[in-house]
């Protein structure tokens, strides 16, 4: 084997091992901090996530106009013929643009529709 090779066999298999490991290892302290609690005598909390529509708003349309300024940034520099350094500035210029726009937009939205429990 050569030793391009070795590095593109060896990089998938570090990242699986890397994400593995670090997964193992929240469960691991988090085990460990409950563990810990009980045997003092305290009740240990349940972590359990309760679903935000408004994060999840936000963070769709963020994506939603993240990908529509990629793919204007697409067709604009096939269209205008940009060279490389022109495109790598028009696709962060439009994704920046689309996100914010998709920020605003889920900002709008909250304003007229405020979350019913907002000490949340």
């Amino acid at each position: 084997m050569h030793g391009e090779e070795i590095v593109a066999l060896f990089i998938p298999i570090t990242i699986s091992l890397g994400a593995f490991l670090m997964v193992w290892g929240i469960r691991f302290l988090e085990n460990k901090e409950n563990m810990a609690m009980i045997e003092r005598g305290m009740e240990p909390q349940k972590k359990r996530r309760q679903a935000d529509p408004s994060r999840t708003l936000k963070n769709s349309l963020m994506f939603i106009g993240a990908g529509a300024g990629l793919l204007l940034a697409l067709f604009a520099s096939n269209i205008f013929h940009l060279e490389n350094g022109d495109r790598v500035g028009a696709f962060f210029a439009l994704i920046a643009i689309g996100g914010g726009l998709g920020m605003y937009s889920a900002y709008m939205y909250e304003r007229k529709n405020p979350p019913a429990n907002p000490e949340d």
